[in-house]
């Protein structure tokens, strides 16, 4: 399974790794009460109220067939152009077609037929539930590492998220370099996924319910920093990171000392260079974190707040969906030598797991969610 090429692009084919996973999540996966181990169900965490409320109205079965790692809301999404990486049964896609409004829209790709039965079945019913006139949302058929392949048009989204999917891909790269081409300058990747504390064994990438598991094919953290920046994007800002529990004894003799986290990164596909840091001040436009915008593991700003960014950062803001809720300015300027110093980059999830278990309970929480905002993806 590890050694599986397969052939990206146009004429795209489906290698082994492919054939196995449509395979595990088509018929041996029912359910989520199927799963064999921990690795693929959403850790308990508090979730916005109108987030909860979205969720409660997509349709059971939808849901009963959902295998993600994480919340995966990033903020500041209504009338946006939104792409789900693996869609599966179209949780996700439903509770952000809710979000993005009947303005925005919102695609799902899969490549397991019986995983897209299920999403198209219930479309009408979700339109009709939402209230809307005509759908903002479809799904398509195709792999994650040919997206434009699968009709999906370059430069076009405002945002893709992925929940639990990437790891289930043999040729990561490729699907980075894909979300790459497809998004819109200024667009972002949002995703959570498994992570390895080192790279694993041809034991564990070649074992199949492993992989299946999202757990054989999860990547070094370190190698998703060196494919980011090999593809185009903006050095990866981690947002959040949880500890994978697999309970299951047999699974666990094979892993042996190899850890895994459910970790969320932010990936923007902005200018690189000539970005000094800077100081930013939130303006509160962004709902449902008016008050505190926390934007990754070590930036949280606050409304009318000065805080010091670096230049990385400046440049998110400044060339993202964001930047008409910031006010970005040179350090030293009207705000002086007040801004607000952050706390170190963090980039390894394990270290960020161990920062939070000594802040205590409640201290892992994913992305605040948005809907609205005046400069939001126009």
């Amino acid at each position: 399974m590890a050694e599986d090429k397969s052939t990206c692009g146009k004429g795209f084919h489906e290698g082994a790794v492919h054939v196995d996973v449509k395979d595990y999540y088509g018929n041996k996966l029912k359910q989520s009460s199927d799963l064999k181990t921990n690795a693929c169900v959403a850790p308990a965490k508090p979730i916005p109220a109108f987030i909860r409320q979205a969720l409660k109205k997509v349709h059971p079965e939808v849901t009963a067939r959902y295998y993600g790692c994480g919340l995966v809301v990033p903020e500041c999404l209504e009338d946006c152009i939104v792409l789900d990486l693996g869609s599966g049964s179209g949780r996700d896609c439903y509770m952000l077609s809710q979000l993005v409004g009947e303005k925005g829209h919102v695609t799902g790709i899969d490549m397991t037929e019986d995983q897209l039965k299920v999403a198209r079945t219930y479309v009408d019913y979700h339109m009709q539930e939402f209230g809307y006139k005509k759908p903002n949302i479809s799904f398509v058929m195709g792999y994650i590492e040919a997206l434009t392949e699968a009709g999906l048009e370059k430069n076009s989204f405002d945002i893709i998220i992925s929940n639990c999917v990437v790891n289930l891909s043999p040729d990561k790269r490729q699907v980075l370099a894909e979300a790459y081409s497809i998004l819109k300058d200024g667009g972002e990747l949002y995703f959570s996924d498994i992570y390895s504390s080192d790279r694993l064994t041809e034991e564990i990438k070649n074992h199949k319910v492993l992989w299946g598991e999202c757990l054989g094919g999860a990547l070094w953290w370190k190698d998703l920093l060196r494919l980011a920046e090999e593809v185009g994007f903006s050095p990866p800002r981690l947002v959040t990171a949880s500890v994978i529990t697999v309970d299951n004894k047999d699974l666990e003799d094979i892993l042996g000392n190899f850890k895994f986290v459910s970790a969320t990164y932010r990936l923007f596909k902005v200018p690189k260079g000539n970005t000094k840091p800077s100081q930013v001040i939130y303006n509160g436009g962004i709902t449902g974190v008016e008050d505190s915008f926390q934007f990754d593991s070590q930036y949280t700003f606050k409304v009318d707040g000065v805080v010091d960014v670096d230049g990385e950062v400046a440049s998110i803001l400044k060339h993202s969906r964001f930047a008409g809720d910031f006010t970005i300015q040179p350090s030293g300027g009207p705000g002086g030598s007040c801004g607000v110093k952050p706390t170190a980059k963090v980039e390894d999830p394990f270290q960020l797991v161990l920062q939070l278990e000594k802040q205590g309970p409640g201290s892992t929480t994913g992305g605040c969610c948005s809907t609205k905002s005046a400069t939001c993806c126009k």
